[in-house]
């Protein structure tokens, strides 16, 4: 259902790989709400995944550009701006990987090599990007972007290794340019912290079900689906949360406010008899 909260609005969406992606339904839910899209991704995620179906369901180009790439990223937006004949509304930052959990190394066993390949996909690819738009004055006053963040970057989770330390930077950087934004353009900066969800990078996680089913069990809510996601960051990037910034925000069923829910302590009750 259409409220065009979006109606007018021009943004870039990054990180759509198949439609189990949050980015993809981001996409289709901004649409849906009136705004235009330019996609991106890079070459080599573009190669793996289905985003053309995305950009022909949408009517959205498609502008390759490997978020670690100062070069790649300014034509990124200079053909974003070409394309919408103005400045941007808002941007989503869905990007992350680690070589390190690919290839399931422990957390006391790492490739510094891999962990700091994995900070700048993950982490310091937010900072080009925003440092990319800000030399090209690419945002139009009160913009807004939103990166995907998970709670790892406060708590250890087994198993998300350097990931952890990727979300904890990637949160920093949307407050400091979140502060640095707001002054200048208006333009406020949030990450939201989603719920495990099974999208492909998720579930090529050691151990996700664990993970999924205890934050599902945990969480009063239970935990929030991809698609209730795609809402949240439309309400982010419209016009009723103007004056939000600077903020992680949990979007998480109630997990990270949980102690113990009901459900878990029947579960260790039962499992202790």
């Amino acid at each position: 259902m259409s409220n065009n909260l979006l109606a007018g609005k021009v943004g870039i969406i990054s990180g759509a790989l198949n439609s189990q992606s949050i980015a993809w339904k981001v996409a289709q839910k901004a649409h849906e709400q009136g705004a235009r899209i330019v996609l991106t991704n890079a070459p080599l995620a573009m190669r793996m995944g289905e985003i053309k179906a995305l950009a022909s369901e949408i009517d959205a180009p498609i502008i390759p550009a490997d978020a670690t790439s100062i070069e790649e990223l300014g034509t990124l937006f200079t053909e974003a701006q070409s394309h919408f004949g103005g400045k941007i509304d808002f941007l989503l930052h869905s990007i992350g990987m680690s070589a390190n959990i690919r290839k399931g190394k422990s957390y006391g066993d790492l490739d510094y090599k891999f962990f700091q390949q994995t900070l700048d996909v993950s982490a310091l690819s937010l900072h080009k990007m925003l440092a990319v738009a800000e030399k090209q004055d690419a945002f139009n006053e009160w913009g807004s972007v939103v990166a995907l963040s998970y709670i790892a970057a406060q708590r250890a989770f087994l198993d998300y290794t350097d990931m952890a330390q990727a979300k904890a930077v990637l949160e920093s950087i949307a407050r400091s340019y979140g502060q640095r934004l707001g002054h200048l353009k208006k333009v406020r900066v949030n990450t939201v912290s989603q719920s495990p969800t099974k999208t492909t990078a998720g579930t090529g996680i050691s151990g996700f079900n664990a993970f999924y089913e205890y934050a599902n069990k945990m969480s009063p809510l239970g935990n929030a689906p991809a698609e209730a996601c795609a809402d949240y960051c439309v309400s982010l990037f419209s016009d009723l949360t103007r004056y939000v910034t600077m903020q992680n925000l949990m979007h998480d069923g109630g997990f990270s406010s949980t102690g113990i829910s009901q459900e878990m302590a029947d579960l260790m009750e039962k499992s202790g008899e």
